[in-house]
């Protein structure tokens, strides 16, 4: 397994850990995986990801903003896949990330 293929998987698998409800941001899970500053590689190794059951949709940026309307399908497949799992958002379109981001710290 070459370094990039090691990435993606600790990416797949901190995303996995993502309760229904939370979001993670890019720049969090990068920190969480060892490379702090890998936000956009977390996002290509999100946009690639074969995996069905990786939550991708729960990964935002940290402005609160949803990915870009090629990566899911349409404008509104992430928001909607989110709502549908409880994650409020706000007036201006944006995830409300004191409700909802993900600590995995918290037991």
């Amino acid at each position: 397994m070459d370094q990039a293929d090691s990435f993606q998987h600790r990416v797949f698998c901190m995303v996995r850990e993502i309760p229904k409800g939370c979001v993670a941001t890019y720049g969090q899970i990068a920190f969480l995986v060892g490379n702090p500053r890998g936000a956009r590689a977390v996002g290509w190794a999100l946009r690639r990801c074969p995996f069905p059951e990786v939550p991708c949709h729960r990964v935002i940026n940290a402005q609160g903003t949803l990915a870009p309307s090629d990566v899911f399908g349409g404008d509104s497949v992430q928001r909607e896949r989110l709502e549908k799992e409880g994650v409020p958002f706000r007036k201006n379109g944006r995830v409300d990330l004191k409700q909802c981001l993900w600590d995995p710290w918290k037991g």
